[in-house]
């Protein structure tokens, strides 16, 4: 073993979110250690499409998530901004028929009493914003709110601008305990590094860092395929996707399910997502999926039909069963703190968990209620992914 390192806090997790806990820790003076088996971003933040949505999110603490990440992610606009590509752009949520429109426009009547910025768009309206969208439909809802940055870069600032001591390529084979059973460090295959509080962010791997204490959290992956075209102009404007997306991300189903979500960036190429399905962590193309993908993807936007996809990429979500991430102090192990199972909004709720691991860690008042975050809210017999 190499020789101890002290730390108020390790964070276990490069990602995105683990990333935005050691940036808030910094800044409310705590000295942070970040540790990770791969690079930064190597997991699910570098498969990510970079969504800061508050438009897909009913009224409840999610959402409530999300609107101060929207906040803090424009106070880090400001000094990170170009860095990251940081785009409000907005997102455009469209429905095909009638039907489709009157539930979206029951779902944002939610949303407004809540905080949301969200505009009815009539079908004559909707070429306005996305000169390229298919003739025909109903209209759609437009969310000023909704932005988009660049995951991994986003990730790798964070780092950067925290300080914290980064330990990467290091796999954390166990946790150190104190006498009274307290966690009081790590130990990775390299080193023991100690500290008062472990921080849990290792997303998709939550479960397992979790079994490393003893408890039970019911992490579990979500794959999702992104395809990515050539680089274009910018032919679409925001992010915009079909009505049926809302319901997918609401879905606890393990069957595939896909909807058609499609954005344009900085650099040119387009994004076209988005599939989820519970298959393990098994990461073979599918293309079933990649098809769909992009028929879905066609028929939202026909002019998508005579380009190219250059390449297409999948990664795992991580998903806990009310859909609601595990943040904050776990009751049944002290010492240890969660920051994980964000599934696929990890990267946009990332600044918000950060600072409220942060104000727990300090002892601060919390900017929100922890209370729906809390890791032992799942039933011991739930299911676990495990480590694979």
């Amino acid at each position: 073993m190499l020789k101890r390192s002290p730390h108020d806090v390790v964070v276990i997790g490069a990602g995105v979110v683990g990333a935005a806990c050691a940036y808030y820790a910094s800044r409310a003076g705590l000295r942070v250690a970040v540790v990770d088996r791969g690079p930064v971003a190597g997991g699910t933040t570098g498969a990510g499409e970079g969504n800061l949505l508050v438009s897909d999110k009913e009224p409840g603490p999610e959402l409530d998530l999300a609107l101060l990440s929207t906040r803090l992610w424009r106070e880090l606009a400001g000094s990170l901004g170009e860095a990251v590509e940081y785009e409000p752009k907005g997102g455009l949520v469209v429905a095909a028929a009638p039907a489709g429109l009157d539930a979206l426009r029951e779902f944002a009547a939610g949303q407004r009493k809540a905080g949301v910025e969200a505009v009815e768009v009539g079908p004559d309206g909707l070429p306005e914003l996305e000169p390229h969208l298919a003739p025909g439909l109903a209209g759609g809802f437009l969310y000023p709110q909704d932005a988009q940055v660049q995951p991994a870069l986003a990730a790798a600032h964070l780092l950067r601008a925290s300080g914290a001591d980064r330990y990467l390529g290091e796999t954390v084979r166990g946790l150190l305990t104190g006498p009274d059973g307290a966690v009081a460090g790590v130990v990775t295959d390299r080193r023991e590094l100690s500290a008062p509080a472990v921080v849990n962010a290792a997303g998709t791997w939550g479960g397992a860092v979790a079994r490393l204490a003893g408890v039970e959290l019911p992490v579990m992956p979500r794959r999702g395929f992104v395809l990515v075209t050539e680089p274009l102009p910018r032919i679409v404007r925001h992010k915009v996707y079909a009505a049926d997306y809302v319901a997918d991300v609401a879905s606890g189903s393990a069957d595939l399910q896909s909807s058609a979500v499609v954005e344009g960036t900085p650099a040119g190429p387009v994004l076209i997502g988005a599939s989820r399905e519970r298959v393990g962590f098994d990461r073979r193309l599918d293309p079933v999926v990649l098809h769909r993908l992009a028929a879905q993807a066609a028929a939202l936007f026909p002019v998508l039909r005579q380009v190219a996809v250059q390449r297409a990429y999948r990664g795992f979500r991580p998903y806990l069963p009310d859909h609601l991430p595990a943040i904050g102090a776990d009751p049944r192990v002290p010492g240890l703190v969660h920051a994980c199972g964000h599934e696929g909004a990890g990267i946009g709720l990332a600044p918000a968990t950060g600072l409220l691991i942060a104000e727990q860690l300090t002892g601060a008042r919390p900017s929100l209620d922890l209370t729906p975050f809390r890791a032992d809210r799942f039933p011991p017999s739930a299911p676990d992914a495990g480590l694979e």
